[in-house]
């Protein structure tokens, strides 16, 4: 079944938020099949889960990954990744984590979302070579 990429995104986070709270393989939390993308992303998430967190903590000191809730973090984590790897464009990576916020969590989480996420972008650019 071939969904949009923001079904995807939504699919990946419902993943990695079971993922996050039961510590099960993500494999195992594959009620049916997922979206491919959904699981590509999911699994490329899970698989750099520590340095995501890591990232996140830097950027955001107040706020560090492990102080966030399980939803906010893993809406994090994916855009965080997708602006690292550079798979859309920097503008569409943070709208599509503060929709994620908002619709899952609050408008303060997608607030916060925005926040790190710019931060993110900033640092992202600078180390590329750009302003």
């Amino acid at each position: 079944m071939t969904t949009s990429r923001r079904a995807g995104r939504r699919q990946a986070l419902f993943l990695l938020y079971q993922w996050d709270l039961t510590g099960q393989p993500l494999a195992s939390l594959f009620g049916e099949e997922p979206d491919g993308f959904a699981r590509s992303l999911a699994e490329a998430v899970a698989a750099r889960a520590e340095a995501l967190d890591a990232r996140i903590s830097a950027a955001s000191p107040e706020w560090p990954a492990d102080r966030l809730g399980t939803l906010e973090r893993n809406v994090l984590r994916i855009g965080i990744y997708e602006l690292e790897e550079e798979t859309v464009p920097t503008e569409v990576a943070i709208n599509e984590a503060v929709v994620l916020a908002k619709r899952y969590a609050s408008e303060d989480a997608a607030r916060l979302v925005n926040g790190i996420l710019g931060t993110v972008a900033r640092e992202l650019a600078l180390a590329r070579g750009g302003a």
